[in-house]
């Protein structure tokens, strides 16, 4: 590969893609520039927040502890993506639950965003999500999480979103263990 032109992937100063789109060596598309703490891009070259790796496998001890301590440092969008892994990567039956508390985290990204509308909807999305699952599992304390506190968390901060408060994330994370 003798110039930026035979290979699509190498980056100029600025780190930005010299040909098209950001792509892994796959092919696939994938958005290389920086983020900040809620996941929103970053121009090429800035200084960003440190990605949460892709496909990890975690117990689910480990999910809810990592997704917790990123809540907590006010990047529900990177806790977004741990509950993401364990939605692929867990059990059938647990799937829904995930998937639920993925919406959840990303209802509190688009909220502190200041997307009302985007925020309130997948907060009241996921906790019907997580709602329906508990119902249907019999678990309302899976891995120690308080699923009818955290969907009742949910609820109410959907309904203060849409009365135009607005949100910081780290100090309006939710206590997933009660």
């Amino acid at each position: 590969m003798d110039s930026p032109a035979d290979n699509p992937v190498d980056r100029n100063a600025s780190d930005r893609p010299v040909e098209g789109r950001d792509r892994d060596d796959e092919g696939r598309a994938r958005n290389a520039r920086p983020r900040d703490g809620l996941g929103r891009p970053l121009p090429y070259g800035a200084d960003g927040v440190a990605r949460q790796p892709e496909g990890v496998v975690r117990a689910p001890q480990e999910t809810v502890a990592e997704a917790q301590r990123l809540l907590d440092d006010g990047k529900p969008f990177h806790a977004h993506e741990v509950f993401e892994d364990a939605w692929k990567s867990g059990p059938e039956e647990e799937r829904e639950l995930w998937r639920g508390l993925a919406q959840l985290a990303v209802g509190l990204t688009h909220s502190a965003r200041g997307n009302v509308t985007g925020g309130a909807r997948l907060l009241r999305r996921g906790a019907g999500a997580v709602t329906e699952w508990a119902a249907s599992a019999g678990r309302e304390r899976p891995y120690g999480m308080d699923l009818g506190a955290v969907a009742g968390w949910a609820r109410e901060l959907a309904g203060e979103v849409e009365g135009g408060a607005s949100v910081d994330a780290a100090a309006r994370a939710p206590r997933l263990r009660g």
